[in-house]
């Protein structure tokens, strides 16, 4: 069958520019099935860079990734960093995860440099994304390059570009690269042989970078002495992905006994497969960590560190007093660490000047950071989601004479050491040396977090989403909002203080009404501050026909544990208003999530 001359055209160049003959026959089955609707998925549309660079589906097609887009991506990288920086290059590193063709894109991609001039520093084996970052960084490598998919499905993987400050490509970057790629998309024949790759006097190796960054990452531990005598047993998983070498040592190194780490076996090793979990991310609590909690329970561990896959996001739970587990949001944990992290810092720095202090996080991310900002007297800035904002804005102030003491994010991801992205490695030490302290002071992590909220007031959070059934009706929604200007005046009976809208650039809290974050242009998000310094956002989905609200209730202090009844019916009552009020299903025509 011949189809229509778009589709035809680019199914006649995948099958003659890719040599890998198994997804070329992807391509040669779909076509005698006659299957266009197949074939237009895999063909049309083009990888970008998103929140955490590109991802998709190990298939056939270009947009797919597979050994021909990694070429192309790759080809496209190499060309912006030699018209970057003309000079002699000074390379780029490369890791990847233990994903299926993760070594093979890896090589794939270290040859392309390589036959472009440019040096290349790989790992010899699977590493964690944030030692990548932070070996980027470390080797004074123009860029570096991660092939990993995170915590996405075992069928995805990824390819994750970093800059020369060891931060994830932004613009003009992301989008130089990908032009290039698509306007140069037939690889050169060399591309494809990776015979002498091992012998290539341009491919170095990026395993010295290792003792270096345990050495800079311990100087966060405070209490060795005490790590070092602790009762608490710890559980840790690396969730068949990298972090287990990594975070053992990491946890050695801050003195927690061997004794006292209890593996989660079935976990240890690099499984592509994801075989003892439903979804591979430890963010989705208790249905994934159920092999932690049962290996936790045998061994008298009261506390569960867990690794994603890539090892640089962490999640942790703690056995309560009833026996009963609790598993952290990314919120609350990064309220404890921005707490810990302060108490620290400043215990060692009296006397410093906290106008060159900063803590950032992102836009969803609940506010206790910028509470305890105003409270203490450091400084607080926020970003949009995703660690390419917060590691290049922390690069920025840095550069300005500033220290950036921490940044994270809700999603449990952690930024409190020397790479500029979130790092699951360095955060199971910093975790686990505050749950020690906290145990010796006779304290719970869940009791400290109460004692934060007593001293800064309750922020708590909801997320959630309702589905939209046509596009037109999102937009018409947010329009409908900013009409004119004459955005919402009240939520329930609270008034609206601050509005925030990244869609045009509107935000009353700054000079000019004009925000001071990057637009969003082609996806909607309105934020809304109530005057008790509550907080709700509305965002369009930009995969799915949803649209999420993130909201943020905030009390004032003294409140204690035994007011979190009262203060969920608050939130729950704020859910309701700003549902009726920013959401109207009824006139919108919305459905409920499932």
């Amino acid at each position: 069958m011949v189809f229509e001359e778009s589709l035809q055209k680019l199914v006649d160049n995948y099958l003659a520019w890719d040599k890998n003959e198994k997804f070329r026959k992807q391509i040669e089955d779909l076509v005698a099935k006659n299957d266009e609707a197949e074939l237009r998925a895999r063909m049309f549309g083009k990888l970008t860079f998103g929140t955490a660079g590109v991802r998709a589906r190990m298939e056939a097609g270009f947009n797919r990734l597979n050994d021909l887009t990694v070429i192309q991506l790759t080809h496209g990288m190499a060309k912006h960093m030699l018209a970057q920086f003309p000079r002699e290059s000074n390379g780029v590193a490369i890791g990847f995860d233990g994903r299926y063709n993760s070594r093979r894109f890896a090589d794939l991609a270290a040859n392309v440099f390589i036959r472009n001039g440019i040096k290349v520093y790989i790992f010899s084996d699977v590493v964690p994304t944030p030692v990548l970052s932070y070996a980027t960084a470390l080797l004074k490598c123009d860029a570096g390059l991660m092939v990993t998919a995170s915590h996405n499905p075992k069928e995805d993987n990824g390819y994750k570009a970093y800059w020369s400050n060891g931060a994830q490509i932004i613009g003009p970057h992301d989008v130089e690269i990908v032009k290039i790629a698509q306007a140069e998309p037939e690889p050169r024949p060399e591309y494809w042989d990776i015979s002498n790759l091992r012998s290539s006097p341009l491919l170095l190796s990026a395993d010295t970078v290792d003792d270096q960054y345990f050495a800079e990452e311990t100087q966060f531990c405070h209490f060795k002495h005490l790590n070092e005598k602790t009762p608490l047993k710890f559980t840790y998983s690396a969730f068949h992905g990298v972090g287990y070498k990594y975070a053992y040592k990491m946890l050695r190194e801050y003195g927690i006994p061997d004794a006292n780490i209890v593996n989660v076996k079935e976990q240890a090793e690099p499984n592509p497969d994801f075989p003892t979990v439903p979804f591979p991310n430890p963010e989705e609590g208790l249905k994934v960590l159920k092999l932690s909690i049962k290996t936790a329970d045998e061994n008298g561990s009261t506390i569960i560190l867990a690794n994603d896959p890539d090892a640089d996001r962490l999640q942790m739970a703690e056995k309560q007093k009833s026996g009963e587990w609790r598993v952290f949001t990314g919120n609350e944990m990064g309220t404890l660490l921005s707490w810990w992290v302060w108490k620290n810092w400043r215990a060692v720095n009296p006397n410093a000047d906290l106008s060159k202090v900063y803590m950032l996080n992102s836009t969803v991310s609940c506010n206790i950071v910028k509470t305890m900002a105003k409270a203490e007297g450091f400084k607080n800035d926020v970003t949009l989601t995703g660690f390419k904002w917060m590691g290049n804005l922390a690069d920025k102030l840095r550069q300005e004479g500033n220290l950036v003491i921490l940044a994270w994010e809700e999603s449990i991801g952690f930024m409190p050491g020397h790479s500029l992205d979130k790092d699951g490695v360095i955060a199971a030490g910093m975790f686990a040396e505050l749950a020690v302290w906290l145990n010796h002071e006779g304290l719970t992590l869940n009791e400290q977090l109460f004692k934060i909220y007593f001293q800064y007031g309750f922020h708590l959070t909801k997320t959630s989403y309702w589905m939209v059934s046509n596009p037109q009706i999102t937009k018409q929604l947010f329009a409908d909002h900013r009409k004119d200007l004459k955005y919402p005046a009240q939520i329930g009976g609270q008034k609206v203080r601050f509005i925030r809208d990244l869609t045009t650039g509107y935000d009353n809290e700054q000079v000019g009404n004009k925000a001071v974050l990057p637009l969003s242009t082609s996806s909607e998000m309105i934020t809304f501050t109530l005057e008790n310094g509550s907080i709700a956002t509305l965002r369009a989905s930009g995969t799915e026909p949803k649209i999420k609200y993130y909201i943020e209730l905030k009390t004032d202090p003294g409140k204690e544990e035994k007011d979190l009844q009262s203060v969920l019916d608050e939130l729950g009552e704020l859910e309701k208003n700003v549902v009726e009020t920013l959401l109207q299903p009824q006139r919108y025509g919305l459905q409920p999530r499932a």
